[in-house]
């Protein structure tokens, strides 16, 4: 029969149970590293910040709700402002009169037959103008705030018919209308604010912190993200449709992108531009609706571009 006592207080615990060490209390969940609580901080006051600065406004061309922190003069002003800038960098007015006359005839023409009915208002708001910069090399067109529009060399001379010109400048007219620009601007903050709070808290988790702030801070604050370059496509069909031109255009401008590298390299989620191709297969299903169901440009709550 054994002699081991049932009830040993042995620490060790031979033979039976072994009782807690007297003074021994049980470990409590320990308090945040204070970098983290001060990134934490960070986070909360930029998100204060981005719904205090900002409010949301129907936008009757695209008929969703979007969060701005300007108003449509504002925006205006900086698109003006940044002209001089941009034209410089892209070498310049191009020098052939014909040329820049085409680009405005086209540009003047979608924004006409476009201000009208329930997109009015929008439209009205804004001060187009159309730049043909010289830079034979640069494959691109891009558009400031409040609607200043450019359109590179290099892109207009592998273009074939005003169709496409329309395709190109509607699209960008899009970025206008749509307030792209506006929102980006509104959130940028935010996501500066919580990429300081990402890279704060990075030093806590073993994590490099300009890593961790610079793939937040890139994938949010590119110039358009895939969503709104999707729906500046959108609106481009139906603005070319509204003023007399064939869509179709808009698909030959993503051919010659797609010829050129338009689409460029890395993961396209990380991209400016969607990719070229996807962007064909997109376009054909809008031009498809659009012929079932209109442009929606006489609709009060706006057309569905999405």
């Amino acid at each position: 029969m054994s002699n081991i006592d049932p009830f040993s207080r042995d620490p060790r615990g031979r033979g039976g149970r072994q009782l807690p060490v007297s003074g021994a209390m049980p470990r409590r969940g320990c308090a945040l590293p204070p970098r983290l609580m001060i990134a934490l901080a960070v986070a909360a006051f930029a998100m204060v910040s981005y719904f205090m600065k900002t409010k949301v406004e129907h936008n009757p061309v695209t008929g969703e709700p979007q969060r701005v922190s300007m108003t449509a003069e504002q925006e205006v002003a900086m698109g003006l402002q940044a002209v001089g800038q941009m034209t410089q960098e892209g070498g310049g007015e191009h020098p052939d009169a014909q040329l820049n006359a085409l680009v405005d005839k086209v540009g003047a023409k979608l924004v006409a037959a476009n201000a009208q009915g329930a997109w009015a208002e929008q439209f009205r708001k804004y001060r187009f103008n159309f730049h043909l910069l010289r830079d034979p090399k640069m494959v691109n067109a891009f558009a400031l705030p409040g609607g200043q529009i450019f359109f590179t060399y290099g892109l207009l001379q592998y273009l074939e018919t005003e169709d496409e010109v329309a395709g190109v400048l509607g699209h960008e007219i899009g970025h206008v209308v749509g307030r792209h620009s506006a929102e980006q601007m509104a959130k940028s903050q935010l996501w500066a604010g919580l990429a300081q709070a990402a890279g704060m808290a990075g030093a806590d988790l073993n994590m490099n912190p300009q890593q961790i702030a610079g793939l937040i801070y890139q994938v949010k604050t590119t110039s358009y993200g895939r969503e709104d370059e999707n729906q500046a496509d959108d609106l481009g069909v139906r603005f070319m449709v509204n003023a007399g031109y064939d869509p179709k255009g808009l698909i030959k401008v993503m051919q010659v992108l797609k010829a050129k590298g338009g689409g460029g390299g890395g993961p396209e989620f990380l991209k400016t531009h969607p990719d070229p191709g996807n962007r064909i297969e997109h376009i054909k299903a809008v031009i498809e609706k659009v012929a079932k169901e209109g442009t929606g440009i006489d609709r009060a709550s706006g057309a569905p571009p999405r």
